[in-house]
């Protein structure tokens, strides 16, 4: 088996390597700007189809991974902040909140077929102070993340519960739906492993 992970995220593919099946990676080029009236689920289902279907011409003997993730705070979604500031304000708005991730799963064979999902989490940030916010950023630099956090490193240390079947969709990657899709797709994860 073949296996693509259409994404240049070097989180998705410290997950995907847990897996043991080897993989190669392409970044594909879509434009990601969310449409009109598109609510955060259908914007990342969307996103992660593209992302596959961008590559498949490349790659048209490959299963290939699309994933892509976006947060929701006080009904409104949230990007990457990419500056110190936007993540200082990001994470200002997020105290005492909850935030929910949606992350966007595509498995398509090479066929074709797309097999998908969108798959939530949400966390519950505790009441942060200004300085912690600021002293935190400054360590993590968490720009490249929505949320303007790292659950795997110190970002843990601004919540009081988080909610969901599958910490790794924080990182990008939900691990087990994805092992699920691949499932349904006739393809047995464990047995790929080497």
């Amino acid at each position: 088996m073949k296996l693509l992970l259409a994404s240049g995220s070097a989180y998705r593919r410290a997950l995907l390597n847990r897996l043991r099946i080897p993989f190669d990676c392409a970044s594909p080029d879509i434009d990601e700007t969310p449409h009109p009236g598109e609510e955060a689920q259908q914007y990342v289902v969307r996103l992660a189809r593209e992302k596959a279907r961008a590559l498949a011409g490349d790659y048209p003997h490959h299963w290939i991974i699309g994933s892509d993730q976006t947060c929701v705070l006080n009904n409104r979604i949230c990007g990457k902040p990419h500056t110190e500031e936007k993540a200082i304000e990001q994470l200002s708005a997020s105290s005492g909140q909850q935030v929910t991730f949606y992350t966007g799963l595509c498995l398509r064979s090479p066929q074709g077929e797309e097999y998908f999902l969108c798959e939530p989490f949400s966390v519950y940030f505790r009441p942060l102070q200004e300085e912690e916010i600021r002293h935190y950023v400054a360590l993590e630099q968490p720009l490249d993340c929505a949320g303007s956090f790292k659950a795997e490193g110190l970002g843990i240390s601004l919540f009081e519960k988080m909610e969901g079947r599958d910490m790794n969709s924080l990182i990008g990657l939900p691990m087990i739906a994805l092992t699920e899709l691949m499932r349904q797709a006739g393809i047995n994860p464990l047995l790929q492993a080497t």
